[in-house]
């Protein structure tokens, strides 16, 4: 790869890699709920203003706005929800190392909506990662309890990881729209905020700002760079050396959570770990070069 693409890739992965570990400055404050909500907020007043700034266009048919809004709903809101949830029972690493099987709910959602076919070598990557999942908690899973702070947690990520999925799959047929993308994410996460204030507003949730300096900085950098400037630089990336190529970033990714989660939250490597990790990468590659 040129030095510019590796720029591009290197920003796309320690950014989205330390994502994982902002949203824990932003947990225990308010209502999970609360946090994702200001963080798209103020995610979309950037986007909507760069958008204004670049004269992309913003006017869209109503029809596209139901696609634009289903997709919104996955990625900027539901997806997001269930994250900070089971951030509250697993340490970021580790739920970032359960959101890397999206590559396998690709492939899945693929077949069952598309009718794409997937290689052996695909097939085998998915039951890989899903073999890595069960290595990755077999101390809690030899211990089974739906009461058990790690299981629950595993649950809310693979949810969270199954509803980004099937935003993907709607941003796939919005991609024949021929939308450009800064204006699809736009308003995305417009209707993707705009859910979760209704969502609030019937369970009756409590606003309120905490004023520590640290859940601020956290909102500014998840907002600008974890929701804005990531972004940007991954489809610049993707420009650069094709999709298939960038895709391998969700391969480090959670390597980078994983080791911000040893260093900053005392996680410790135990065999499993290891393991487990390792399974899920080698799975995700496999899945990856399936694909090309």
């Amino acid at each position: 790869m040129s030095p510019k693409a590796w720029f591009f890739y290197a920003a796309t992965v320690l950014i989205w890699g330390s994502t994982w570990f902002g949203i824990t400055f932003q947990l225990g404050k308010v209502d999970p709920l609360v946090s994702v909500i200001y963080r798209f907020a103020l995610a979309t007043g950037l986007l909507f203003a760069w958008c204004r700034f670049t004269r992309a266009p913003l006017a869209l048919g109503w029809r596209e706005h139901g696609w634009i809004a289903l997709q919104g709903s996955c990625l900027f809101a539901l997806n997001y929800w269930l994250i900070y949830h089971a951030e509250l029972h697993l340490t970021s690493g580790i739920v970032a190392v359960l959101f890397a099987t999206l590559s396998f709910m690709n492939m899945l959602n693929g077949r069952i909506f598309f009718g794409r076919p997937f290689s052996g070598r695909m097939l085998g990557g998915a039951l890989c990662g899903v073999a890595g999942v069960g290595v990755l908690f077999w101390p809690e899973v030899q211990h089974l309890s739906l009461e058990d702070r790690a299981v629950k947690g595993a649950l809310l990520a693979l949810a969270s990881t199954y509803v980004a999925s099937l935003g993907n799959t709607v941003a796939g047929h919005n991609a024949r729209l021929r939308l450009p993308v800064i204006t699809g994410n736009a308003w995305g996460m417009f209707y993707g905020t705009l859910l979760l204030c209704v969502i609030a507003v019937v369970r009756d949730v409590h606003f309120a700002y905490p004023p520590e300096l640290s859940y601020t900085l956290a909102l500014l950098y998840l907002s600008l760079f974890g929701s804005v400037f990531a972004f940007g630089a991954y489809l610049r990336l993707i420009a650069l050396v094709g999709p298939d190529r960038a895709g391998y970033s969700s391969t480090v990714t959670p390597v980078v959570a994983l080791l911000m989660s040893t260093v900053f939250e005392n996680y410790h490597w135990g065999s499993a770990a290891l393991g487990g990790l390792a399974l899920i990468l080698v799975g995700n590659v496999l899945v990856l070069r399936g694909r090309r």
